[in-house]
C-alpha cells in the first residue's frame, strides 16, 4: 500500500482547515490515505474515516495501525447515508469527501441523505468540503440535533 498521497489528495489536505485539535469525519475514506494524512496533523485531535466498501475499511484499517494505536484515527464501515454517531461518540468540526458520488451531484437523493446524517454529526459552527470547484467547494450544512434511540432524525433545526 503506498504511503505517499497523490498530488490531489496532498492537495485536498493542505486546503482543509485543520488544527491540531480537530474532529475529522472523512467520508469514503478508500484506503485511508487521507485520513492518514490529516491524522499525521493532529495533536490530539481525531479522525473517523468511514467508507461504505469493507475492502475499502480493510485496507484503511491495515494501512492505518499506528494511527490507531495512537488514538488519532478510528475506521468504520457504514454507508453515509445511514451514519450515525456511536454512544458517546463527539461531534465533528470538519467533514470532509473526495469522490463521494451522493456529495458531488451524482446521486442527489442520496445527497439529501447524506446531509441530514452529516448535520446531525456536526458540532456547532463545523463545516462540510467535498471536492469540486477550486478544489474543494463548502456546503453550508446547519448543525442539527443527533438521531434519536430509535435511529430516526431529530427535529430539523434543532
Amino acid at each position: 500500500m503506498p504511503s505517499e498521497l497523490s498530488p490531489r489528495l496532498a492537495a485536498v489536505v493542505d486546503a482543509l482547515p485543520l488544527t491540531p485539535r480537530a474532529r475529522v469525519l472523512e467520508i469514503g475514506c478508500g484506503p485511508g490515505a487521507a485520513a492518514r494524512a490529516v491524522a499525521a496533523r493532529l495533536v490530539s485531535g481525531h479522525v473517523l474515516a468511514v467508507d461504505r466498501s469493507a475492502r475499502a475499511v480493510a485496507q484503511a484499517v491495515a494501512g492505518s495501525a499506528r494511527e490507531i494505536a495512537s488514538g488519532r484515527t478510528s475506521v468504520r464501515c457504514v454507508v453515509a447515508e445511514d451514519f450515525v454517531r456511536e454512544p458517546g461518540e463527539g461531534s465533528f468540526g470538519l467533514v470532509f469527501a473526495v469522490r463521494v458520488g451522493a456529495l458531488d451531484g451524482r446521486h442527489p437523493e442520496a445527497g439529501r441523505r447524506v446531509l441530514q446524517r452529516v448535520a446531525a454529526a456536526l458540532a456547532p459552527g463545523g463545516r462540510l468540503f467535498v471536492d469540486g470547484g477550486d478544489l474543494l467547494r463548502e456546503i453550508a450544512v446547519r448543525p442539527r440535533p443527533p438521531t434519536e434511540p430509535d435511529g430516526t432524525l431529530g427535529a430539523p433545526g434543532g
